[in-house]
């Protein structure tokens, strides 16, 4: 089983890069920001949990997080494994990770793939993303690096973890998508050998 944590800030190709690499291992993408949309549309206890802790303005706690997480995990899927996209974020975050996976699959975390992308091209890339996604957080220069530096910030001391578990790999995010792709394919079947 191959259950892969990816980073990059925003504007790094991870959502692009997470489909190829779903669709080149079948694997099963586990995104939090996800998991919070379905239990909140869908009305399910831990959505409504998590609404009031958003509605009041507060950060959703940890343990409701990891909860859905492992709901979502319980779930019978045919896949190699998992992506974890936008979890764990911090230490606490990265230790339960750890205990899900082992508690619920039996397995471990394979390998954290992180795209390095300098600042100024994540920049210019939301900016123009923002141009035709509508979204208004990718067309405010000063949110953008706000949101950079806040990435940075809240995922150096996983980075750090994994890097002391020998599972942290960065990988140029810029060039060509195949090429890219093709790089973080060659980490994961490293990992498979």
């Amino acid at each position: 089983m191959i259950n892969i944590v990816l980073f990059g800030p925003p504007g790094s190709g991870k959502g692009t890069q997470a489909q190829h690499l779903i669709e080149k291992f079948n694997l099963k993408q586990i995104s939090t920001g996800d998991l919070f949309r379905y239990n909140m549309k869908n009305d399910t206890e831990l959505g409504k949990l998590a609404k009031s802790y958003i509605d009041k303005g507060e950060l959703v706690p940890d343990q409701v997080t990891i909860d859905m997480l492992i709901d979502e995990l319980k779930k019978p899927t045919e896949t190699n494994g998992f992506i974890f996209d936008g979890f764990p974020r911090t230490a606490t975050q990265t230790d339960a990770l750890e205990n899900i996976v082992k508690e619920e699959l039996n397995t471990d975390i394979s390998i954290c793939l992180s795209l390095v992308v300098e600042d100024e091209v994540l920049v210019q890339r939301l900016l123009k993303r923002g141009e035709t996604s509508g979204r208004t957080d990718d067309s405010n220069e000063e949110i953008i690096r706000n949101r950079i530096k806040e990435y940075y910030t809240k995922t150096a001391e996983v980075a750090e973890l994994y890097k002391q578990q020998g599972k942290y790999v960065e990988v140029n995010g810029i060039g060509e998508i195949s090429e890219i792709s093709n790089k973080l394919f060659a980490e994961v079947e490293k990992i498979q050998k």
